[in-house]
């Protein structure tokens, strides 16, 4: 896959989050009494069947390929998905989302720790500054089992994202997605076994339009962390928090405050400073590389003249 540039990497990731939301959104209309491992197992049930049409025409070596990393990603994927049906249904959706971008912060230095990324000033000032945002839309006054549910979220969510690098590449990311759901089904009916409720499948619907939101998130995910450095484009997550503050307010009468949009600033504003300073550093980028080019021309140049000259004269 060609190495796409920080800047279309990033809109991926913004529209891949925004979506996302809407996966959140309709997890939150699921009643309290939810049986949770049948609602996850409904998910990647639905995602399979939905996948499966997209990889027909693979062949069995093709996906077969790096399964050791697919199962890894698939059962951190798994453990996300219960405890963010845990944190979306006891907060406001905001909030919980507002915690589970706390991701990108946590991806720089995983990065640094798995894939020796160097950590650029400008890429450790957006995640910080968009993390501090964070601080600001939730003001914890307390860490209660929610929010350590969604911190949980938000280590699965960088862990998967960064994972994305060990999958092999000429794998299309429907094969990726297919697979990272196929692999984690046999763990979660053995929750659905353990948790002993009986089969309810009203909710299979919900978990069908859940899981169609979130495999486009997942989708653009690939294509962004595969051609893309995450250090560069991690700060981009934290885009959907806009989404979550308006589907919260239209669906489910979440009134955001004014620590709500001081926190969204924080976090949109170092997102276009980081966007702007890559442009401009890839620019200069070329220019330099395009500089000695240009010298060597003026002194074949120079060198050439006298040259000329002496055959000139005869000699």
């Amino acid at each position: 896959m060609p190495k796409m540039s920080v800047g279309l990497a990033m809109i991926l990731l913004i529209i891949g989050n925004i979506v996302a939301v809407f996966s959140d959104a309709l997890i939150k209309t699921l009643s309290e009494d939810i049986a949770v491992y049948q609602f996850v197992f409904f998910r990647q049930l639905t995602a399979v069947l939905l996948l499966i049409p997209f990889c027909l025409t693979s062949s069995r070596k093709s996906l077969v390929d790096g399964l050791k990393w697919h199962a890894v990603r698939g059962h951190i994927w798994l453990l996300g998905v219960i405890f963010m049906v845990y944190a979306i249904n006891a907060m406001p959706l905001a909030t919980a989302n507002a915690i589970f971008y706390a991701a990108p912060l946590i991806m720089l230095p995983m990065a640094m720790l798995w894939f020796q990324e160097k950590l650029t000033v400008h890429s450790v000032a957006a995640g910080i500054f968009g993390f501090v945002g964070v601080l600001i839309v939730i003001r914890p006054t307390q860490l209660d089992w929610a929010a350590i549910a969604a911190l949980i979220v938000a280590f699965t969510l960088a862990a998967n994202n960064l994972l994305i690098r060990k999958l092999p590449k000429h794998q299309t990311v429907f094969q990726t997605l297919l697979l990272t759901n196929l692999v984690g089904m046999p763990a979660s009916l053995g929750l659905v076994v353990w948790e002993g409720k009986p089969w309810d499948f009203a909710p299979l619907l919900t978990a069908a339009g859940s899981t169609l939101f979130i495999l486009i998130y997942a989708g653009f995910c690939v294509l962004a962390y595969r051609s893309g450095e995450a250090s560069k484009i991690a700060s981009a997550e934290y885009s959907g928090l806009i989404g979550a503050v308006v589907v919260g307010l239209i669906w489910f009468d979440e009134i955001p405050d004014i620590g709500m949009a001081i926190g969204t600033a924080f976090i949109i504003l170092p997102l276009l400073w980081l966007a702007k300073v890559e442009a401009k550093n890839k620019r200069l980028a070329k220019q330099a590389n395009a500089e000695p080019t240009n010298a060597q021309q003026d002194v074949d140049n120079s060198l050439a003249k006298p040259f000329l000259a002496t055959n000139t004269s005869g000699v």
